[in-house]
């Protein structure tokens, strides 16, 4: 057990981030089996840059030269069975290496927070939802959807996740910061108007969004209710996204 949660990425939230833009843009074209393997080179790629860009913080400030040579070995084996698993998709589907060359830039950006040691920025948490929103449109054109139906699902998601940099914040590491709750309040609000005007089906989870950053923060609810919270957020928005469009 102990072996698997250090090859394991502890950002929770980023799992969800991960699976929905990429499920809804299955299930908004038409499944197929391709689909399967790109889920997992597209984790097996998530894991792979998660612990080079420890291997790459930790090499920087840790004075212990064990922490970043525990990233090593995960690094490594997560690369490869990206690569054996990502080679042939991109030689069946050259397209992909367009999607990969477009999410690089915020994959080096989230790189270099890493390397110097401030990953918990939240311009480098807004950085991180782009391509991970931008699965949507991959696996909706992989399954025979056209760019222009993914557009409002992908921004749908974009708002929501987004969103969910600054509202978490104010749960735990700025609990405290009015700041940070007015910018969360307020992108709420903002975002609920954005979201309606996409479809009016998603000014329901939008709402309800708006309402738990207004009414949860500074109210001591627990880490783990809070990630159960966005667990349903999360399903929400997917029901939605598949109800709307």
């Amino acid at each position: 057990m102990a072996r698997r949660n250090r090859w394991l990425p502890d950002q929770h939230g980023a799992w969800a981030m991960l699976v929905v833009p990429f499920a809804a843009g299955v299930f908004l074209g038409t499944p197929r089996r391709v689909h399967l393997p790109l889920l997992a080179a597209w984790l097996l790629g998530y894991m792979a840059t998660y612990h080079a860009q420890q291997w790459l913080r930790l090499h920087r400030i840790s004075r212990n030269p064990r922490a970043p040579r525990r990233h090593v070995r995960p690094a490594l084996v997560f690369s490869a069975a990206f690569a054996a698993l990502g080679l042939p998709l991109a030689l069946l589907n050259p397209w992909l290496l367009v999607a990969c060359a477009a999410a690089a830039p915020f994959i080096a950006l989230n790189t270099w927070y890493a390397w110097r040691n401030k990953e918990r920025a939240l311009l480098n948490g807004l950085l991180a939802v782009v391509p991970a929103c931008g699965m949507l449109l991959v696996t909706l054109h992989l399954g025979g959807g056209s760019w222009s139906a993914g557009r409002g699902p992908a921004l749908a998601c974009l708002l929501y996740f987004a969103g969910t940099v600054p509202y978490v914040k104010t749960m735990i590491r700025e609990r405290d910061s009015r700041g940070y709750y007015r910018g969360s309040v307020g992108y709420h609000a903002l975002a609920l108007g954005a979201a309606a005007l996409l479809s009016p089906w998603l000014a329901l989870p939008f709402a309800a969004y708006l309402v738990r950053a207004v009414v949860l923060p500074g109210r001591g609810v627990k880490v783990p209710v809070v990630g159960a919270i966005e667990v349903m957020g999360s399903a929400a928005l997917l029901a939605t996204l598949l109800l709307a469009f």
